[in-house]
């Protein structure tokens, strides 16, 4: 895989996030704030030496199973509100930026749930 989860790069989806909401760019803000859960999950995984982490690190990539397992792991041995936050993700990626369904009010309402998930990340 392209090096280490970095905590930085989180932080700097969020507040790129929070400049799309600013600017009122559902889509990129939507997509912005599914990349920062999407690492704070990987960042996670690390920590707890997930088996979904090293299959990950075997085939160079992340693939959406292993996301979706990690997460039910995770939410399963370290804090049941990560599979919440993760949905929450989930919606904006898919509905706020692949289907450009969401408004910004709808994203903005969203972006709580995914400081909650990073914070989770970056205090385990």
């Amino acid at each position: 895989m392209k090096g280490d989860i970095n905590v930085e790069l989180i932080s700097r989806m969020l507040d790129e996030a929070r400049e799309c909401i600013e600017k009122k760019d559902a889509m990129q803000a939507s997509e912005k704030l599914y990349k920062a859960s999407e690492e704070s999950l990987k960042l996670l995984s690390a920590k707890f030496r997930l088996p979904e982490y090293e299959d990950a690190k075997k085939r160079g990539r992340w693939t959406t199973s292993l996301l979706f397992s990690a997460v039910r792991m995770l939410s399963e041995e370290v804090n049941p509100d990560i599979v919440n936050r993760w949905d929450h993700a989930w919606f904006l990626h898919v509905e706020g930026f692949h289907e450009a369904r969401l408004n910004i009010e709808e994203v903005k309402f969203r972006l709580r749930f995914i400081e909650e998930l990073v914070r989770i990340a970056r205090k385990s």
